[in-house]
């Protein structure tokens, strides 16, 4: 089989590692792919946003099953342009996609059917909005509509801080249109939990639970990241809260996207708070998180292009899928600087040992060399039978990854080992 694979990312090359050790994959394109994914993938210099360029590529390589990774590709209607020549694809159509695209769209369908989620107030005026936030709870929650690279939320302690977002999205087009429409919302408490999920718009199978480090310092202290590591399984997940999970959000949210006529398939990512009164939705995501799936995927011990095809054929619920009972962690290392202004160009080597437990991110090839390219360069991952173990294998592994401005956190886990030692 010909595989295509969009993005570019430490989470696509973690998904292509994962589809390699499918033995009917004869060749896996990664547009537009990166340096270090060049080992796994043939890597094609196409965006992940050129739809117009991946449909063609599609067309003249044969390619007989497309995986559509990245949220903008999907909200821009990647899937169903694969799908209009006759290649099936893992990952949502557009109408689907909105479920990330837009989140008033999803507040909106969480309200009307139910879901647990933060109370919530839609402005797309920026008078009405700075309005409500004369009298709105502080600390509140500001949300650009729509996509930002993971940054369009911002936790405004003060109100000066809230009417500055508000203001900076808004007005100041900090987000560009996707924060012309803003979601004001309740601040909730409570450990947070990452879970993604297999979806054929019927059943759904639940991965392996995560947790993610935002913050670009230890103790999470500093500014929001794309994510600086992550562990699994959650230890803050119980089978309860899991049971509980399925029954009040995940099926109730696949069954809601059906009624609406937006049958949602591939995975879905719910971005969850468990708070003193039960788990509640703060996100929803269209596709596979990153760097949750750097974890999640290494734990895996199903067959994922099965799994993903059963997803598009509507035949999940024949499927198995099932994960290891072992413990994964996943160090990330970042330019210095990130996420804000950083440099890029250092020669980027790992050592053996850590390139087969290393997914790469941000770098490039040049001569033949790798060199970094962004501000998430790599992410590290090792499986080991307890969480301590794993810790101390990715920190060890992590450490034959060397690039000449390089920084990573140094607690990635600690958070979860206390939460794991509680009686």
């Amino acid at each position: 089989m010909n595989l295509l694979v969009v993005g570019g990312g430490g989470r696509e090359h973690a998904i292509i590692r994962s589809l390699k050790k499918n033995p009917d994959v004869t060749t896996i394109y990664a547009l537009p792919g990166n340096g270090g994914i060049a080992a796994d993938a043939t890597c094609v210099p196409i965006g992940a946003t050129d739809i117009d360029g991946i449909v063609n590529f599609a067309k003249e390589n044969a390619i007989d099953y497309a995986v559509v990774a990245p949220d903008d590709p999907l909200v821009l209607g990647c899937v169903d342009r694969l799908n209009e020549i006759g290649i099936p694809c893992f990952g949502p159509k557009a109408n689907a996609a909105i479920i990330e695209g837009s989140k008033a769209f999803a507040k909106n369908l969480m309200k009307k059917y139910g879901i647990p989620t933060a109370a919530y107030e839609i402005f797309t005026e920026l008078d009405a909005a700075l309005e409500y936030l004369k009298t709105a709870p502080i600390p509140t929650v500001i949300k650009a509509d729509g996509l930002a690279l993971g940054k369009g939320v911002i936790i405004a302690q003060t109100r000066e801080e809230a009417v500055e977002a508000v203001t900076d999205m808004m007005a100041n087009a900090k987000f560009g249109k996707s924060g012309s429409t803003v979601v004001i919302e309740e601040f909730l408490e409570g450990p947070e939990v990452s879970v993604l999920a297999f979806t054929d718009g019927r059943v759904v199978r639940p991965m392996v639970s995560s947790m993610d480090h935002k913050r670009a310092g230890d103790n999470d202290t500093g500014l929001n990241t794309g994510g600086m590591g992550t562990i699994a399984p959650n230890p803050c997940y119980t089978e309860e809260i899991a049971k509980q999970c399925m029954a009040e959000i995940f099926l109730p949210t696949i069954r809601a996207m059906k009624k609406e006529k937006r049958t949602f398939k591939g995975c879905l990512y719910f971005g969850l708070m468990l708070t003193k009164d039960g788990p509640k939705v703060i996100e929803y995501n269209c596709r596979f998180g990153d760097p949750e799936t750097q974890v999640v995927l290494p734990l895996m011990k199903s067959d994922l292009l099965t799994v993903m095809m059963a997803c598009t054929n509507g035949t999940l619920s024949k499927t198995p899928v099932r994960f290891s009972k072992k413990h994964a962690c996943c160090v990330v290392k970042a330019s210095s600087g990130y996420p804000e202004s950083y440099k890029k160009g250092y020669r980027l080597s790992m050592s053996d040992r850590a390139a087969a437990a290393t997914f790469v991110a941000g770098a490039k090839l040049e001569d033949g060399k790798l060199v970094t390219s962004g501000g998430r360069v790599t992410g590290t991952t090792a499986v080991r039978s307890t969480l301590e173990e794993a810790i101390a294998a990715a920190y060890r592994l992590s450490a034959g990854v060397k690039f000449a401005n390089a920084y990573c956190r140094s607690d990635i886990g600690q958070r979860a080992l206390k939460e794991s030692h509680k009686d």
